[in-house]
């Protein structure tokens, strides 16, 4: 995905770079496969903001993915690659041949054009093909990775991520996630070859403040700027220190160098090896 870079002419298009689009196929997306997407503000049910900082923003069709693909064994095409403005990732509409049309996370290398399946047996190995890890040889980057047999993907499904297949023993595959961590799955699990589309996107700077306003983030304002009763790092003349042995949250938690996973957590027992952070002690 090449990356656009303005000349410095204003001082926000000094920081300023944007995605150029040459990938994508058509505009408009399947009118039967997308809905509106309702905006909330970060507030609840009575009017309260639970997730701050969001509000506004460009109105948005949310595109239903299919996350399952459980039209097993039936060849679909690829009929265009398509911008989802809800992920950073490119999407695909495939169609199958009878007729019914679906939106896929499209990997790297996909094109128009092309035939991919999704099968609960051993199928071809390329890009876009889906089939549970035990098939899988050693050492394939797949995306779209399911936890628990039969629940749709929910690992790796991010813009430019792939996790690596290192091992198949018993009922259990070893997969290394993006993060590092190494983690075990059922080799029943299913999950799809490749590496997902767009990996440039992290590149993209947003530059000035009103893009994020179009994307639906309102500003977010330091602790030392408020006043005590609003932060744990409120109040104080000019620009004094916080104060405090450790930075904390408006909620009044330790908020850095902390880990926030539960201890003694069920699926503990999945992870042979933690990711690499450079806060943990």
């Amino acid at each position: 995905m090449p990356i656009k870079i303005y000349k410095p002419t204003s001082p926000a298009r000094r920081q300023t770079s944007v995605d150029t689009f040459e990938d994508i196929t058509v505009k408009r997306p399947e009118k039967n496969l997308i809905w509106i997407k309702k905006k909330t503000g970060g507030r609840n049910a009575s009017g309260k903001i639970t997730v701050r900082h969001q509000g506004g923003g460009a109105k948005q069709y949310y595109r239903i993915i299919d996350y399952k693909r459980y039209k097993f064994d039936a060849p679909a095409a690829v009929l265009a690659i398509e911008y989802d403005p809800n992920r950073r990732a490119r999407i695909a509409l495939i169609q199958y041949q009878d007729g019914e049309k679906s939106y896929i996370i499209a990997p790297i290398g996909l094109k128009i054009g092309d035939s991919i399946i999704s099968s609960r047996k051993q199928v071809e190995y390329k890009a876009g093909n889906r089939m549970p890890l035990e098939f899988l040889p050693l050492g394939s980057l797949v995306y779209e990775i399911e936890i628990e047999p039969g629940k749709g993907a929910q690992l790796v499904r991010t813009a430019g991520s792939a996790a690596k297949l290192m091992a198949v023993e018993g009922d259990w595959a070893n997969i290394k996630l993006p993060s590092s961590e190494v983690r075990l799955i059922s080799k029943k699990s299913l999950a799809t070859i490749g590496q997902v589309s767009n990996p440039d996107a992290r590149h993209i700077r947003i530059g000035k403040a009103g893009r994020m306003r179009h994307l639906g983030v309102r500003p977010t304002v330091r602790g030392k700027a408020m006043n005590p009763v609003d932060h744990p790092h409120g109040g104080g003349e000019g620009h004094n220190p916080i104060g405090l042995k450790a930075p904390k949250t408006i909620w009044g938690k330790l908020a850095l160098g902390v880990l926030t996973r539960k201890k003694n957590k069920y699926s503990d027992k999945f992870i042979i090896s933690r990711r690499k952070n450079k806060r943990q002690k």
